[in-house]
């Protein structure tokens, strides 16, 4: 007697809504978990702007600004977490926002957000190759010699190839067969894990002296000398932004949905799980890097041995030089917080070619035709990883004038990144419960109120990378983050009201007979 084949649930699922199984559907939840988990990343978030939200209020509007964010990020991550359950696809936020706003207002619900979630993933890319150039430009200055030593201090000719060869590496490795970068990042969750441990343990016995728990916790200082502003309400606003930036990415686990095996069941455990451990683990790392401390004030002196351009790798340094009068155990922990950003750039590219993939699927993309297509040995969208790496490269150009385009590359791509999770959550939330089709993953009469406060952060935080970040304000420190996104989405809108309404209806199924209700 023949057996029946088992059909996974998550594949059941999406031949439900129409979608036939193209990639390939085998990655547990543990290498989900692992590409969610380097997707948000450890260091990534932490490590670039620990030093300017450590100025702009001291040290404890930052600690304690992390415990808020996480609080209102666990509110996004459940609502995200039920959508994701009922509509495991690739396509992931910009699908839920199509099926979830209803036939009349679908199309440019999905329009809007796949757009968001696209430019803030592409930007994302560049966020992870700017700040690893970063770091990988501290590691050389202090391997040859510091700041005060005669080292080397890239400029921005080399930062600008260091750049573009990192986003080069990820978009080559994105090329080859998915288990190759399942298994990096799963070298990944180890890598962050323990080294995260190691630096958050060791750091603070290295340092000669510590903080007090005063001064982590309750010590608030304004830097208007250096940031010009002089709102304590604005100061304390913007030394959230650390925060801010670093807990979100959980919804990487959501772009492979249709590669993973379960996903109606493991989607939703992998967003959660991923929430979880960056909270403590992020929590963590701030107190190590604040209690180890030894100069607040040098931390930013420009003639100090990190040119006053890292403050972490200055608080690893001081360290590590006032107790074995070297730099080696600096170098080798910055060595492990780039490893972060060179494992962060892997998994974004991973999901940005994803959305990508799926958005040119549908037809919403130009030449979809190209984008869409898969590579036929190693099955994965090729064509769309290079298309991302292209655009990463082209918005790391202005680094050879512009100063602050770090501050615009990371603005823009939270803006996108978050604010396309903004889109289904706000349909769930007004949409009729009758229909709903739940998944294993349910809130029942929770959605709701959960929603709305999930809706409200995100606006909030949306808005406030829109503000000026230094005053007063010029053309050097200008964040052109306003004029960058407000371009891109302008461009998009256009293209809504004068073409694309036409055509573009959201999500193409390409199964034409279903089996099973829609």
């Amino acid at each position: 007697m023949a057996t029946e084949e088992v059909i996974d649930s998550g594949e059941k699922r999406l031949n439900e809504l129409g979608y036939k199984q193209e990639l390939r559907r085998e990655m547990t939840l543990f290498k989900t978990l692992a590409i969610s988990f380097s997707t948000m990343t450890l260091f990534t978030g932490i490590t670039p702007l620990f030093g300017s939200s450590l100025l702009y209020a001291g040290p404890a509007s930052l600690v304690w600004g992390w415990v808020v964010v996480t609080f209102f990020t666990w509110f996004v991550g459940i609502a995200m977490a039920e959508i994701c359950s009922s509509f495991p696809t690739t396509g992931s936020l910009y699908f839920w926002a199509a099926h979830l706003a209803g036939p009349k207002w679908g199309p440019f619900a999905s329009w809007c957000c796949a757009w968001l979630e696209s430019i803030g993933l592409i930007f994302g890319i560049g966020t992870q190759a700017y700040a690893g150039t970063q770091t990988l430009q501290s590691i050389i200055l202090l391997c040859t010699g510091t700041n005060k030593g005669g080292g080397y201090y890239t400029p921005r000719g080399v930062f600008l190839a260091i750049y573009i060869g990192l986003t080069l590496i990820w978009a080559f490795l994105n090329t080859f067969a998915l288990e190759v970068i399942a298994f990096l990042d799963l070298i990944s969750l180890y890598w962050q894990v323990i080294g995260g441990t190691v630096i958050v343990i060791m750091l603070p016995l290295v340092a000669k002296t510590t903080q007090s728990a005063s001064f982590v916790f309750t010590h608030f200082e304004m830097g208007s000398d250096s940031t010009g502003i002089s709102s304590k309400a604005y100061a304390v606003i913007l030394s959230f932004l650390v925060s801010q930036y670093s807990l979100y990415g959980y919804d990487a686990a959501a772009h492979l949905t249709e590669e993973t095996k379960g996903a109606d069941k493991n989607g939703p455990i992998a967003i959660l799980s991923s929430i979880g451990i960056i909270s403590v683990f992020g929590w963590a790392y701030i107190l190590a890097l604040t209690f180890s401390i030894q100069n607040f004030g040098y931390l930013y002196d420009p003639s100090n041995e990190t040119a006053g351009a890292n403050a972490v790798a200055q608080i690893l340094y001081d360290a590590f030089h006032g107790r074995y009068h070297n730099s080696a155990g600096a170098i080798v922990l910055l060595f492990i917080i780039w490893g972060s950003f060179f494992f962060g750039g892997l998994s974004i590219t991973t999901s940005a070619a994803r959305v990508v993939y799926a958005l040119s699927r549908d037809k919403g993309v130009p030449f979809s035709s190209i984008w869409r297509k898969i590579h036929p040995k190693h099955k994965v969208p090729s064509n769309a990883v290079w298309l991302c790496a292209g655009i990463c490269i082209l918005i790391g150009i202005p680094l050879l004038k512009v100063n602050e385009i770090f501050t615009a590359i990371t603005s823009v791509c939270t803006i996108g990144w978050v604010g396309g999770y903004a889109v289904p959550i706000f349909a769930r939330m007004v949409m009729s419960e009758k229909n709903f089709n739940p998944g294993p993953f349910y809130l029942g009469k929770l959605s709701r109120p959960i929603c709305l406060v999930a809706f409200l952060w995100i606006c909030y935080t949306c808005s406030v990378f829109l503000l000026p970040t230094i005053y007063p304000i010029t053309w050097s420190s200008f964040n052109y983050a306003p004029v960058a996104l407000g371009v891109c989405l302008g461009l998009i809108m256009l293209w809504w009201i004068l073409d694309a309404r036409k055509w573009f209806k959201g999500p193409v199924r390409n199964i034409d007979n279903l089996n099973g209700k829609v």
